[in-house]
């Protein structure tokens, strides 16, 4: 099987500050292979590199990186076919991330699974989405 790697512009200003991460920690922002599109966990973290300061931030700006791949790919949001989003302590924080994904929402709707857990790979990180088209 083929794949293909999305390389994510150095100037991209959604990614800006994160753009490292990628070769830092040994993933790739997205994988097409087929005819499928793997999207890595896109987490709140502003341009500068900066964790979002709510979580109704953090899910703009989750969300927002994800549309930015999807455009880099020739897509928008209506391609997504599935979303697992993951939740640090779920039960206070998940009517600020309804509240920001609605904004995101479009139809046809993709399948979307909420998943509450422990903890993300840092303290202040409270989701993390996994979109797949």
């Amino acid at each position: 099987m083929r794949k293909t790697v999305l390389e994510i512009p150095v100037d991209n200003p959604t990614f800006a500050a994160s753009i490292g991460s990628y070769d830092k920690f040994g993933y790739s922002p997205a994988v097409r292979a087929g005819g499928l599109l793997f999207i890595a966990g896109q987490i709140g973290r502003r341009p500068d590199g900066k964790i979002g300061d709510t979580v109704a931030e953090q899910t703009e700006l989750a969300l927002q990186r994800t549309a930015e791949i999807l455009r880099l790919e020739g897509l928008d949001m209506t391609d997504l076919v599935e979303v697992v989003s993951y939740h640090v302590d779920i039960q206070h924080n998940l009517e600020a991330f309804m509240a920001a994904k609605e904004r995101y929402a479009v139809k046809p709707y993709p399948a979307w699974s909420i998943i509450g857990i422990d903890a993300l790979t840092s303290p202040d990180f409270k989701i993390e989405l996994v979109p797949q088209i």
